[in-house]
């Protein structure tokens, strides 16, 4: 049995979008493409067809990958403000640093650290969860440990 994939409802419907744009664009097009470099010859020195071959092994590839995530998903949602959970959006002020950021905490398969979406499982994310408005965390990160104090809570 494969392991429950975490996601946020959002983060499903992300899933959900990119497998369909696969399926119903990227892989007729590349379909298209490898029955025009077909019709041109000789396939052992046709790079056209090659170059199609390997973007459609790729492509399919990342469908399965998110058809094993839509298949095995949990929805997670979080329903209360007064511990950091996957669903929340938490802002923390780095104490060493003084600066403060907002993160929504996510189910690994859902994170994007470019969009503010840190997993539950990374170094931030783990030492966030459970955290309450006022406490201070620390976090182990590779250039060393640092401190993070919860700000607030958000639900999403």
């Amino acid at each position: 049995m494969q392991q429950e994939t975490l996601l946020t409802a959002d983060g499903l419907a992300r899933i959900q979008h990119e497998l369909d744009e696969l399926v119903n664009v990227r892989r007729p097009a590349i379909a298209a493409r490898i029955k025009e470099a077909r019709e041109l010859g000789d396939l052992k020195e046709n790079a056209e067809y090659h170059d199609a071959k390997n973007e459609q092994s790729l492509v399919e590839t990342r469908i399965q990958q998110l058809e094993a995530r839509v298949r095995t998903a949990r929805i997670v949602e979080a329903t209360d403000t007064s511990k950091v959970s996957i669903g929340t959006m938490v802002t923390v002020t780095d104490l060493g640093y003084g600066d403060t950021e907002k993160w929504w905490i996510t189910g690994a398969a859902d994170a994007d650290p470019m969009e503010q979406r840190i997993s539950n499982e990374s170094p931030i994310g783990s030492a966030l969860m459970g955290a309450s408005v006022g406490d201070t965390v620390n976090v182990n990160l590779p250039h060393g440990t640092t401190q993070l104090r919860v700000e607030a809570i958000e639900l999403s």
